[in-house]
């Protein structure tokens, strides 16, 4: 049974035994008043984009102080009763020890982890992996690790076996759940087959619908900063309409 009283925990559960074509939907929130729209609609949980919550504050995407990217995390969780996961980018170059005390401040429950660096390198994956492992143990149980896994955006050769190699050396680190971004569906049986446990997959707008995602392989789906640039696109129409 899983303790309702434990966030962490009961987000945990919601990517397990999960039915093919029943991903789990987690709209991304850039800040309070869309976590609050997002939670009154029903969804169980919520995972921050950082290039959505960086347009919110006048940043370009990567370019967001840690600092400001706590604080509106923390404003998110504030606001909404159901648990919230936060994409911390590579993770400001914290100590992993620093990293997860900081995070735990702001009451989110999970963090996604990526494994390139602004320059659009991969990282090393056994240094990622060890990066990860001392995450995990300094978080225990109560944070839910999403590893991301960037060879399909950074250009690999051959970014389906780049992708399984980097997903299983984290998930032997302790990784919950492992984000190959940018995977395109065809991939997808085959990372599902050679990857345990719970995969993320971002949905970009005009591919497979939410339920194909699931019947492909994904346990868990997310839309990057889409959700707000959608927002802002309608933000625009309607300021057109006042001039």
């Amino acid at each position: 049974m899983v303790n309702s009283a434990d966030p962490a925990a009961v987000f945990r559960a919601l990517h397990h035994d999960r039915a093919p074509g029943d991903a789990l939907v987690l709209p991304g929130p850039w800040d309070a008043a869309s976590a609050r729209v997002f939670e009154e609609a029903g969804f169980p949980a919520l995972a921050t984009p950082s290039a959505g919550v960086a347009a919110s504050l006048g940043h370009e995407d990567g370019s967001t102080p840690a600092d400001e990217m706590f604080a509106a995390v923390r404003r998110i969780v504030r606001a909404v009763s159901v648990p919230v996961s936060a994409d911390i980018e590579g993770g400001y170059g914290l100590p992993p020890k620093e990293l997860v005390e900081r995070l735990l401040e702001t009451g989110a429950v999970g963090c996604n982890l990526e494994d390139s660096g602004p320059d659009g390198t991969l990282d090393d994956p056994a240094e990622q992996a060890s990066r990860l492992a001392e995450v995990r143990a300094a978080a225990g149980d109560r944070l839910f690790l999403n590893a991301r896994v960037d060879p399909f955006i950074r250009g690999a050769a051959d970014p389906v076996a780049e992708a399984v190699a980097r997903a299983r050396l984290y998930v032997a680190a302790g990784a919950d759940c492992v984000y190959p971004i940018g995977a395109p569906a065809d991939a997808l049986p085959r990372l599902r087959a050679e990857i345990e446990g719970p995969i993320n997959v971002g949905a970009p707008p005009g591919g497979p619908s939410l339920q194909e995602w699931g019947a492909l392989g994904a346990t868990r789906i997310t839309f990057g900063p889409g959700l707000q640039r959608r927002a802002t696109a309608a933000l625009r129409e309607i300021a057109a309409e006042l001039r």
